[in-house]
């Protein structure tokens, strides 16, 4: 029999590349709800911005995040997915605070109910949820 520890991993923190900081806080903050846990630098290059459960790092880079031919070829590579218990509620508070949606809400075949948004610098962010009762 092992006594060997075992590790859970709690969490998440996927890291999103941004070229101007004040641009993705005025979205993230502004436009999503998520609140700034820490911004680092003068002026700052590094910040984390949550909400509810979930942790977004922000790092700022030089010259555009995503190159053209990235995109050409995978349109629909995602940054992120944030779970949700249901998708519609938010999805509903982003479209009246106006954010534009990347893809709207919708069923997936296997279920779940996604709609993604995409940032200032191309970043796509899924939020997904269980399926709508009708």
């Amino acid at each position: 029999m092992s006594h060997a520890k075992t590790t859970t991993i709690l969490s998440a923190e996927p890291q999103l590349f941004i070229s101007n900081m004040d641009a993705s806080l005025a979205f993230y903050v502004g436009k999503l709800g998520f609140t700034v846990t820490f911004s680092y630098g003068e002026p700052p290059f590094s910040a984390q911005i949550s909400r509810g459960g979930a942790q977004l790092n922000l790092r700022r880079a030089d010259g555009p995040v995503f190159d053209r031919d990235f995109r050409r070829r995978e349109a629909d590579a995602l940054s992120a997915t944030l779970t949700l218990d249901t998708a519609e509620p938010l999805y509903l508070e982003y479209q009246a605070a106006g954010v534009g949606f990347f893809q709207p809400l919708r069923t997936e075949p296997w279920g779940a109910s996604i709609f993604i948004v995409e940032d200032p610098d191309g970043n796509l962010i899924a939020f997904a949820g269980a399926p709508t009762a009708d």
